[in-house]
């Protein structure tokens, strides 16, 4: 059994869907999700998409500055200039597709600020759940365009190349089950994020650095994996039996929230004396990992006990909700918090058409590494960059499908399928990450990370298996790999990446 389309999307967060739906409808996209088709970091999304929503000058340049700053001016200002420029150009493509923004009594939209941003640029969508009103909302029209094709319970495994090196396609597992070919001309890469490799992660858990690892076996460039970006404020919760943590949107900090250490003091003013709460994300965590370690605690506290608990419960619905779950009402009690991963700042290398070094093969979302973000993301530029560079990437895949040609077919090798347990192994690559290749780094802690995944790598290597935790567990540890190397190869501490020595 094999397949053929003119364009695989692999992935089904924001970046992925949005990229098939604007792929034009007289060519055939085939959409792969690893799970259910809203297992994504992008339902997830609770802030919003930052965009200015004018041609004024000055306000592009805010946006422009900002996101150079909480990068610490590592970013690619071509490519942020990109992003700032076509932001409300992607704002008024989601409203073409029907999605919905929070606004007003008087139909202005409503706007709110995160950390890093020096005026009110957000938008959101049922207050907290911007992620997912617009994720869904995509998805949802698929049904609608007969050129595209769904299948859920499908896993990419590696990509296909010709004798030229230029990529035709890929090979998957459906439903665990069925393992065969699938050709197409261009292949989009939108897997997303890298979360379970660590210990505790604000990601959905399917999102276990596939794309990364497929890329790299692909000899695709990746770079700036060393900024993995840890989100402040995910609810502490020491009883989880889960690695996924809740988080409590930047936007609550924005609406005035404040953070104290456990012994009730604030500190975010000897960090961060100008923007204290509002600092970029890589300042803040970074300044609760010091509390915590100097207050001999693994938590901070979030305050909204002096802001009105009616307008918090309308405005955050889905945060005053799960709160409420887990036995805090915002505006009456303290919230335990603490950093856990977020985002991955880096990812394989595109250009402003989102194509990456190895001919016909696309990157969109968080996989991707546009340049955009520097050392550190800016809040809410992250569905900005799906949508910008996702209407980008199919810009360019409408203009180089005809004059591509059909490949010619190959044989796969039969693989063996064995029932191995791979949990211990995904354990301890979670424990090194968390211990080493956290927040704070050091020289001999990178170093045995890198040794021991290694290892890993050299073992399941060696032991190929046509089973999904295993392509996970490799796509895990080579992830896990890159990312430490590259943060052995960067001394100085810069942006998400800080170290000790």
């Amino acid at each position: 059994m094999d397949r053929s389309v003119d364009v695989l999307v692999i992935g089904t967060g924001i970046a992925g869907v949005f990229t098939a739906l604007s792929i034009d409808s007289k060519y055939q996209v085939l959409l792969i999700a690893k799970e259910a088709v809203d297992n994504s970091n992008s339902m997830l999304a609770q802030g919003g998409i930052a965009a200015e929503l004018s041609d004024d000058p000055i306000r592009l340049d805010s946006h422009f500055d900002d996101t150079l700053k909480a990068g610490s001016y590592l970013n690619d200002k071509e490519a942020v200039a990109f992003l700032v420029k076509n932001a409300n150009d992607a704002v008024e493509s989601l409203v073409a597709f029907g999605i919905h923004f929070d606004k007003d009594e008087n139909n202005n939209y409503l706007l709110t600020r995160e950390g890093g941003h020096s005026r009110r640029r957000i938008l959101h969508s049922g207050g907290d759940a911007s992620g997912y009103y617009a994720t869904k909302g995509l998805t949802s029209l698929l049904g609608s365009h007969p050129n595209i094709e769904l299948l859920e319970q499908t896993l990419a495994l590696d990509l296909l190349k010709a004798a030229d090196g230029s990529v035709i396609g890929a090979t998957v597992l459906q439903n665990d089950a069925s393992y065969y070919p699938v050709y197409a001309k261009i292949v989009v890469l939108a897997t997303g994020g890298i979360g379970s490799i660590y210990g505790a992660t604000t990601n959905d858990l399917s999102a276990t650095g596939d794309g990364i690892g497929m890329a790299y076996r692909a000899n695709a460039e990746i770079t700036n994996m060393e900024f993995v970006q840890f989100h402040p404020t995910a609810l502490y919760q020491d009883a989880s039996k889960t690695r996924r943590r809740f988080l409590i949107s930047e936007a609550v900090r924005g609406e005035g929230a404040t953070l104290l250490n456990v012994e009730n003091k604030r500190f975010m003013e000897k960090y961060s004396p100008t923007l204290k709460e509002l600092a970029p994300r890589d300042i803040v965590s970074q300044a609760i990992y010091r509390e915590m370690y100097d207050t001999w605690t693994d938590h901070v506290y979030l305050d909204t006990r002096h802001l009105d608990g009616v307008y918090l419960e309308k405005r955050f619905p889905t945060i005053f909700k799960r709160c409420l779950q887990e036995g805090y009402r915002l505006g009456e009690d303290l919230l335990p918090v603490s950093p856990c991963e977020h985002f991955i700042c880096g990812g394989i290398k595109t250009d402003l058409s989102a194509e990456t070094s190895v001919k016909n093969l696309f990157a969109v979302g968080e996989v991707a590494s546009t340049g955009v973000h520097g050392a550190n993301r800016l809040a809410s530029n992250s569905l900005l960059e799906c949508i910008v560079f996702g209407k980008s990437a199919a810009n360019k895949i409408n203009s180089l499908l005809e004059g591509i040609p059909r490949c010619e077919k190959i044989e796969l090798e039969e693989m063996p399928n064995y029932n191995y347990n791979y949990k211990p192994l995904r354990k301890k690559i979670g424990d090194y990450m968390d211990e080493y290749v956290g927040i704070v780094r050091s020289e001999s802690g990178l170093l045995m990370a890198q040794e021991l995944f290694s290892t890993m790598l050299n073992n399941l290597t060696k032991a190929p298996n046509l089973t999904r935790y295993y392509y996970e567990s490799l796509n895990m540890v080579t992830t896990a790999s890159i990312i430490t190397k590259q943060a052995l190869s960067r001394k100085e501490s810069i942006g998400c990446h800080f170290r000790l020595n």
